[in-house]
C-alpha cells in the first residue's frame, strides 16, 4: 500500500510539472505575441504570470524590464535589471539593459558608466560601443566622440552608425572637411541615409 501512494505521488508530482511548465510555455508565447503586436502591458503581464511561479526567474525578470523600459516605466525596468544582476553579476544583457532607461532619462554619465562595465569584461562590444557614443555626443564630449567613433569605424569597417557619429563630432568641431568625408562614407554603406543626404543637399 505504501508503495501505491508513494507511485502515484511521483505521478502526480510529474503531472503537476509538465503542466507548470506548460502553462510557463503558454505565457512565454504570449508574451511575444503581445510584444509583436506592441500591446507591451499585456506582454509584461505574461511575464508577471511566470513570476508568480518562479519569483526568481532570471530570464523573466530580464524580458519584463525590457518590456516596462518600452512602457516608459524607467524605474521598474531599472529595478528589473538590478534583480537580474543580484542573481547573475556576469550577465552582461542585463548590464547592457541597464543603459536604456537611464539613456530615456538622460543620465548620461551612469548610463556611460554601465556601458564601460560590459567594455571592461568585452572590450569591441559593439551595443556597448554604440550606446557609449550616444551618451558622448549627448554631453558634447566631440573630441573624445570623434576619437571613439574613429577608432571604431577601424574595427567595424562596414558600419554606418559610427560614421554617423564621426560625422556629427566632426561637425560640431568645425571640421567641416571631415564632416564631408564622413557623410560619404555613410552613403557608401547605406545609401539612402537621411541625415547624410540631408547634409549633401545642404552643402551643394
Amino acid at each position: 500500500m505504501k508503495l501505491k501512494l508513494n507511485a502515484l505521488l511521483v505521478v502526480a508530482s510529474i503531472t503537476f510539472a509538465g503542466s507548470s511548465a506548460f502553462a510557463q510555455a503558454s505565457s512565454w508565447k504570449d508574451s511575444y505575441g503581445h510584444e509583436s503586436g506592441g500591446r507591451y502591458a499585456q506582454a509584461a503581464e505574461a511575464m508577471e504570470q511566470v513570476l508568480r511561479e518562479a519569483p526568481g526567474h532570471s530570464f523573466a525578470l530580464m524580458r519584463r524590464g525590457w518590456l516596462n523600459y518600452l512602457q516608459g516605466r524607467h524605474a521598474e525596468a531599472l529595478r528589473d535589471y538590478d534583480n537580474v544582476l543580484l542573481r547573475n553579476p556576469n550577465a552582461l544583457e542585463a548590464r547592457l539593459g541597464i543603459t536604456l532607461p537611464l539613456m530615456a532619462q538622460k543620465r548620461w554619465p551612469e548610463a556611460a558608466a554601465e556601458a564601460r562595465k560590459v567594455l571592461a569584461v568585452n572590450a569591441w562590444d559593439y551595443t556597448a560601443h554604440t550606446r557609449l557614443l550616444a551618451c558622448e555626443e549627448a554631453e558634447r564630449q566631440w573630441d573624445e566622440l570623434a576619437r571613439h567613433a574613429n577608432a571604431l569605424a577601424v574595427r567595424y569597417p562596414s558600419d554606418a552608425t559610427v560614421l554617423v557619429y564621426l560625422a556629427r563630432a566632426e561637425l560640431a568641431r568645425g571640421n567641416a572637411k571631415g564632416a564631408r568625408s564622413a557623410y560619404a562614407q555613410v552613403l557608401e554603406r547605406a545609401p539612402t541615409n537621411a541625415e547624410a543626404l540631408g547634409y549633401f543637399s545642404k552643402s551643394t
